[in-house]
């Protein structure tokens, strides 16, 4: 199968899920005509990519940010993240794997000791530290890591407000809108692969938008999750930013002036200025 072949395919199961998945009609659109595109291109979309960039990509008809995002994945790494969550197949361990110079071991240990899920997860950890504090991650291998990511998310981690993050405000009522739709029993549930030997549709998705950005939630099915009880209270919220999806992870805090309320991992000063609390220096949420 050619490259463009191979893309097409991947953003038509894209589309199809969210059809099945109840997700914006526009948003479903978007994806169908992404694949059409691809599929009538003269020229190959990994040279386009090559010899252009995204911004070659963006200029295609029909395709925008997010499905230039989609086939820049597919041709660089053969993979979609966005198919496997929605296919039920999202393993953070696995997704760690695929930045060079983290085998498997490493891969296991900052899933399960830093609670790093997301390449997105990894550039912090690597920008505030954390990777350091590992056994093997050495400043070399740091400044790596930091290089093939810069690549792969398409940027230099700069700011926050560069690197476009949705207002707290926004992402605790997704976070609510979820809980309270799950707990309804309104959303459509799919099966993760993972810890789920059985196949059983138990984990409610949710696709939704503020508006022009559009969201996808999930209770976290991670192995941290399981292990600490935490799989139907962590929710993960996947959004649109301007170099592409971010992730983030609402929490209820355990601790502190923020204790019993709902917060975002990484963002507790914001989350106690929403609440109109005062928040220590070195408070941490969850």
């Amino acid at each position: 199968m050619d490259i463009n072949a191979q893309v097409a395919r991947r953003l038509e199961e894209v589309a199809q899920l969210l059809e099945d998945q109840g997700a914006n009609v526009f948003r479903i659109h978007a994806y169908r005509r992404g694949a059409e595109t691809v599929r009538r291109l003269a020229r190959p979309v990994n040279e386009i990519l090559e010899q252009e960039g995204l911004e070659g990509l963006r200029r295609l008809p029909g395709v925008g940010d997010r499905i230039a995002g989609a086939i820049r994945d597919v041709v660089r790494t053969g993979r979609l993240p966005m198919l496997d969550r929605l296919r039920g197949e999202s393993d953070p361990v696995k997704i760690l794997q695929t930045v060079p110079g983290i085998g498997p071991v490493q891969a296991a240990r900052l899933h399960e000791d830093l609670g790093i899920d997301s390449l997105e997860d990894l550039e912090a950890g690597a920008h505030d530290g954390r990777l350091a504090d590992v056994a093997g991650f050495g400043a070399k291998r740091v400044a790596g890591i930091l290089d093939s990511l810069a690549t792969r998310l398409c940027r230099v981690r700069p700011t926050r407000e560069d690197a476009g993050d949705a207002p707290i405000a926004e992402l605790l009522d997704v976070d609510r809108e979820y809980r309270e739709r799950a707990g309804a029993g309104d959303l459509h549930k799919i099966a993760p692969r993972r810890f789920n030997p059985q196949r059983e549709a138990w984990l409610p998705i949710l696709h939704t938008h503020r508006g022009e950005r559009h969201y996808t939630a999930l209770f976290s099915n991670t192995g941290r999750a399981h292990k600490l009880g935490k799989t139907l209270e962590w929710v993960i919220l996947y959004y649109d930013g301007p170099s592409g999806e971010r992730q983030c992870t609402a929490v209820t805090s355990r601790v502190g002036p923020l204790k019993d309320r709902r917060i975002v991992r990484g963002r507790e000063q914001e989350c106690a200025e929403y609440y109109g609390l005062e928040l220590a220096p070195m408070a941490r949420g969850a």
